[in-house]
């Protein structure tokens, strides 16, 4: 098996849907996370300078989803078939289309506060709608077992509800979406066990 590391910060983040793929498959890896006062000395050894970067031998491979992509590929947590993975790919980018739109790194505080209660209020329930129209009376959003398009979701959910917590309210199918997968053993077991952050 390949020797696996992580570069992030200290926080969920990008990262966390690395760490979730690897918790279910039960795969090793250093968690290696980097503090902000040591970013400056660390960014321009990274490809584009970015984290997350996950390590494999000592190749190191950029972008969350590409690696999400790279971990999952040859699993079910892909999706069964290639339709499946195309399915999966979809629900994947459109939260990621989403969660892109977001300011995080916006350093004035009314300007951030402004978008994201834009974003929350005006554009999440569009979009919830349509997640949970995908999601019907199903378990999980392809196919009939999870995938990383779940973990994804939940992910994705957990930060937002930070920021609005009464956002899944009108939503009891993708709250208990959320809560399946909290509640699958490897998941639960890396959240009770992940580093406490906000994000």
């Amino acid at each position: 098996m390949p020797g696996y590391r992580l570069i992030y910060f200290n926080m969920r983040g990008r990262a966390e849907i690395i760490r979730y793929i690897f918790a279910y498959l039960d795969v090793p890896y250093e968690d290696h996370r980097v503090e902000q006062a040591d970013w400056p000395k660390v960014k321009p050894a990274l490809p584009f300078g970015k984290i997350p970067v996950l390590e494999v031998d000592g190749v190191a491979l950029h972008q969350s989803l590409a690696i999400a992509r790279y971990l999952t590929k040859n699993t079910e947590l892909a999706g069964r078939t290639e339709l499946e993975q195309c399915q999966v790919d979809g629900i994947v980018g459109t939260l990621d289309d989403f969660m892109s739109r977001f300011p995080w790194a916006e350093k004035n505080h009314e300007v951030k506060e402004r978008a994201f209660e834009q974003l929350l209020t005006q554009d999440a329930p569009g979009l919830l709608q349509d997640l949970d129209m995908c999601l019907g009376e199903k378990e999980w959003f392809v196919g009939d077992s999870v995938t990383w398009a779940d973990f994804y979701w939940e992910i994705c959910s957990t930060t937002l509800v930070v920021f609005k917590p009464d956002l899944l309210a009108g939503c009891p199918r993708l709250a208990a979406l959320q809560t399946r997968v909290r509640a699958l053993p490897a998941i639960a077991e890396w959240i009770r066990r992940r580093p406490p952050t906000r994000l």
